[in-house]
């Protein structure tokens, strides 16, 4: 199973109602599953988070997002003992790389959309991403 096909797959399960799948091959097996219902409350205290936090997120929601193309692990930098690849304020060009994402052992350049300035990194370096999670809120310049 190529990786094209396994991002297809995880993309579709993505959008679908699921609750879990197991597809078997004879060269891999792929197994994905949905949060269970047990973390739900967690929304809940964040609902009860002070005055500015709904202001701030309507904003992050009407800002662009670069966004996780596949679920994996973010990296901020290239190495650990090197500097990230982007900061809050930097400008950078379209296709030029921002982060990492680890995903099966393989690292994946995650890319510029266009030429821009990153506003706000929105994940802490390490984190394990969802299809289509937030990284970094930027502005087109």
């Amino acid at each position: 199973m190529t990786n094209e096909e396994i991002f297809a797959l995880m993309d579709r399960f993505e959008r679908s109602s699921l609750a879990s799948m197991k597809v078997v091959r004879s060269d891999c097996s792929v197994e994905l599953s949905r949060a269970s219902a047990s973390p739900a409350p967690a929304p809940a205290a964040a609902a009860a988070a002070p005055v500015s936090a709904p202001t701030q997120s309507v904003q992050e929601e009407n800002s662009p997002c670069i966004r996780a193309p596949l679920v994996g692990t973010f990296y901020a930098a290239p190495s650990p003992d090197q500097p990230p690849f982007v900061r809050p304020g930097d400008r950078v060009e379209k296709g030029q790389a921002v982060c990492l994402i680890e995903a099966m052992k393989m690292m994946s350049e995650v890319t510029a959309p266009c030429a821009c300035i990153i506003e706000e990194v929105l994940q802490e370096n390490g984190a394990l991403l969802s299809y289509d999670t937030p990284i970094f809120r930027y502005r087109a310049v």
